[in-house]
């Protein structure tokens, strides 16, 4: 049975993805040659993105917004439908396409807009970064920060310019002096990263989070005691899980993170400086998504 008639809203991020670009306003306009769904295009250009898209969900009104772009994309369009009954949906194409790949959203462009018009919705949780921040996927505190500002920095591209870039994270490798405070107790520990996990698995595959669900009002604190070159490589190349001897796994609904030193410290792909200080806390069932329906 076809579904009923939606009005939904294409936020378009231009310089998403890698040299070979869809051309996504005609794509999607062909796809929707024989429905009668409504439909509009926001390109986003830098320029107070966030005000601008937020003046055209109150003026058009949208079943459903679905952000076209990577994490930031994605991050970009949820901050502005927390709380609404408005459902966000993803059609991957950024560099990094973490949320995606977790919602086991197709990179088939044809498969993944299906799944924006028959997707199931279902209402999911956003942890709360600080008082400016919000984390869909994976935020972390040391190593993996690192590797995202130098991988940032441009040079070399591909499983060479990653295996060099980790190489130079791990040489540069100290432990951190770390305390998690959940409210209900005190956690010191030396550590190498700290991740703060709504969900299972980074955009390349690396599964750190086994326990993942973007649906069960907790989030998780991996702490990473131990690691190496080796485990490091193997875990953000060939997707291998996180050795379980080597982490610590607490689940929590809010937790406040200090260092000795301040860390590098990234949320849903994004680097956002050195840090010795962070709060996070459960926002519960405060955004829909649509999913794939298997």
């Amino acid at each position: 049975m076809p579904s009923d008639p939606s009005k939904i809203l294409f936020v378009i991020n231009p310089v998403s993805g890698t040299k070979s670009k869809i051309d996504w306003e005609p794509t999607i306009r062909n796809y929707f040659v024989d429905h009668l769904h409504s439909f509009n295009f926001f390109l986003l250009d830098g320029k107070n993105d966030a005000a601008s898209l937020q003046y055209w969900i109150d003026s058009l009104h949208p079943n459903k917004v679905i952000a076209v772009g990577g994490d930031g994309t994605v991050s970009l369009v949820a901050k502005q439908l927390l709380g609404t009954d408005i459902a966000m949906g993803i059609l991957p194409a950024g560099s990094a396409n973490g949320m995606a790949r977790e919602l086991n959203i197709p990179d088939n462009v044809n498969e993944a807009l299906d799944v924006v018009l028959n997707g199931k919705i279902k209402r999911c949780d956003v942890i709360k970064i600080n008082d400016d921040n919000i984390c869909l996927h994976l935020s972390d505190m040391g190593l993996n920060a690192r590797l995202i500002k130098y991988f940032d920095e441009g040079g070399i591209r591909g499983k060479l310019g990653y295996a060099l870039r980790i190489f130079k994270v791990m040489w540069r490798k100290r432990l951190k002096n770390v305390t998690i405070d959940t409210g209900k107790e005190k956690i010191k520990r030396d550590a190498f990263m700290v991740v703060i996990a709504n969900a299972s698995q980074y955009g390349t595959g690396a599964l750190i989070n086994p326990d993942g669900n973007l649906a069960d009002g907790l989030f998780e604190i991996v702490i990473v005691r131990r690691t190496n070159f080796f485990s490091f490589l193997k875990m953000f190349l060939h997707f291998k899980r996180f050795n379980p001897k080597k982490i610590e796994l607490f689940q929590v609904e809010k937790a406040e993170i200090t260092t000795g030193k301040k860390v590098h410290f990234q949320v849903d792909g994004e680097y956002l400086g050195k840090t010795n200080h962070v709060k996070a806390e459960m926002l519960k069932g405060c955004l829909d998504l649509i999913l794939p329906r298997n």
